[in-house]
């Protein structure tokens, strides 16, 4: 594509130097820029793309995108260049207009909200694949284009890659694609130029705190998300789906242009479940719709699985499948990796990964094994490091006030010290947690085999905060890490397999 064409897709851009210079490709990062690239100059949170400008010339870009107020600091020009205000803001258009618009040639299905993402996209997914459909998926778990599974660097991935997904699912012969959309994603602008056709919202509860500067303005970045949707329409039947029980879901809707489906478990819900039966192997209710009556039964456990499973009805009901098809769809769901995942050795006890890493998460999760426990609940968490600190102590009182014996360990502790995230976490557990046991072991390896070792017939080990994730993020390396795998050895060990 001529680079004069690029320019003319971005308002606000001038473009200076040869406009019929082919552009082969697009990148942001100069480490993986090729031979007649546009490289796009992003300011990030460590590094700004102009200070890589002479890197990207001499892998062979043969252009730039550069913002307006540093085009004086420019070299004498050897490629063409657009100047424009924002290249963030300029980098979701471009590649989008390079891809040709792909998001308009997919049914797309957004799904945001703190917790619950993952297991929406998938449970979409799964009707929409048993109804005949060919599905793509994006997610912090994977990426699923066809047969294929690419791995996840981010819960949305950046513009640039989105827009190349979607091409990828469209010549792949997708027809829908369905994805998790963070608030990271709606504030640093990666999904503009992407049209959705139903946004789904599944809850709101404290995270990100490190990236918003308050729950007003987390809660205000997720509405933009569903205020956009159907603005510069170029597709027809656009809906919101929205959780009537979260008390949040009121003020979305005010910002709403498009028809609203609610669910939940009150009288007022547009998809209602009724006669909610939560399992150990799974869970059963009755679904009230203007579509009938439909008994619902799920291969995945949990309460919160309840509104995930809602929602994902209401969607699939609003893009065409016929409930009865959705019903059945949503009874052949896959365990999501890291969501509840059992890990077992021929134990008499349950062992179960959980991704839960807000204090609406743990409180979920924890609630959840104590429904479906026989025995005691035993819980592994910690927090993450740089990353919001109010939240541990909240953690702590939920697990303190909840679990039965509280480990408190190291998740990602990232720059920050481990020993002091866990006191901080530990603070909260002491003020619930009453007599109840509880240790701190930093080692999270350590500590996942102190629970194994505490474990007896009928108790439930929870190990939350990390789920599907296989690394752990120290303050100088990442290494291997797998809470499934550590569960697993530990167990191994405790009953003898080795």
């Amino acid at each position: 594509m001529r680079i004069e064409e690029l320019a003319k897709a971005l308002p606000q851009a001038f473009l200076l130097g040869d406009p019929d210079i082919e552009i082969q490709g697009i990148s942001y990062d100069s480490r993986r820029v090729g031979p007649g690239d546009l490289f796009v100059c992003i300011k990030g949170y460590r590094h700004d793309g102009h200070s890589f400008i002479r890197d990207a010339l001499l892998k062979g870009a043969v252009g730039l995108v550069v913002e307006s107020d540093r085009v004086a600091e420019l070299p004498p020009l050897v490629v063409p260049v657009i100047s424009t205000p924002d290249t963030r803001k300029a980098l979701p258009f471009i590649s989008a207009h390079f891809y040709d618009y792909p998001s308009q040639e997919l049914r797309l299905i957004g799904v945001t909200g703190t917790n619950g993402k993952t297991t929406t996209t998938y449970l979409v997914k799964s009707i929409l694949t048993a109804a005949g459909h060919k599905v793509g998926l994006i997610g912090g778990i994977g990426i699923h284009i066809g047969d294929s599974v690419l791995p996840a660097e981010r819960t949305t991935p950046e513009s640039l890659d989105l827009q190349r997904l979607f091409r990828k699912m469209v010549d792949n012969g997708c027809d829908y694609a369905v994805m998790e959309v963070s608030s990271h994603a709606v504030g640093l602008n990666r999904i503009a130029a992407t049209e959705f056709d139903i946004a789904i919202y599944t809850n709101l509860s404290q995270d990100h705190l490190d990236f918003h500067s308050s729950m007003e303005e987390y809660l205000e970045t997720k509405t933009q998300f569903f205020a956009a949707l159907g603005v510069e329409s170029t597709k027809e039947g656009k809906a919101a789906i929205l959780n009537l029980d979260d008390r949040q879901a009121s003020y979305i809707a005010r910002r709403v242009s498009v028809p609203i489906a609610t669910y939940g478990t009150g009288s007022d819900a547009d998809f209602r479940a009724d006669n909610i039966e939560v399992c150990p192997g799974g869970l059963r209710y009755t679904l009230i719709s203007d579509y009938g009556c439909h008994a619902v039964e799920m291969p995945i456990t949990g309460h919160f699985n309840v509104y995930n499973s809602l929602a994902a009805l209401a969607a699939c009901a609003i893009a065409g499948v016929e409930m009865d098809e959705a019903v059945k769809g949503l009874s052949q769901a896959p365990s999501v990796p890291g969501r509840l995942e059992a890990v077992r050795r021929g134990q008499d006890f349950a062992v179960l990964v959980d991704y839960a890493h807000t204090p609406d998460g743990l409180e979920n999760a924890i609630n959840t094994i104590r429904g479906i426990s026989e025995g005691r609940s035993i819980v592994v968490f910690g927090c993450g490091g740089d990353r919001d600190k109010t939240k541990r102590p909240l953690m702590g009182e939920i697990a303190g006030r909840l679990a039965d014996i509280v480990i408190v360990t190291s998740d990602n502790p990232r720059s920050e010290d481990p020993d002091a995230i866990c006191r901080e976490i530990v603070e909260g557990v002491k003020r619930t947690i009453d007599h109840k046991p509880y240790q701190m072991i930093i080692d999270r390896r350590q500590a996942i085999n102190r629970a194994v070792e505490l474990a007896r017939t009928g108790d439930t080990v929870l190990i939350a905060g990390k789920g599907h994730e296989t690394y752990q993020i120290l303050a100088d390396q990442i290494i291997h890490f797998d809470d499934r795998e550590e569960a697993s050895r530990a167990l191994e060990e405790r009953l003898g397999c080795r």
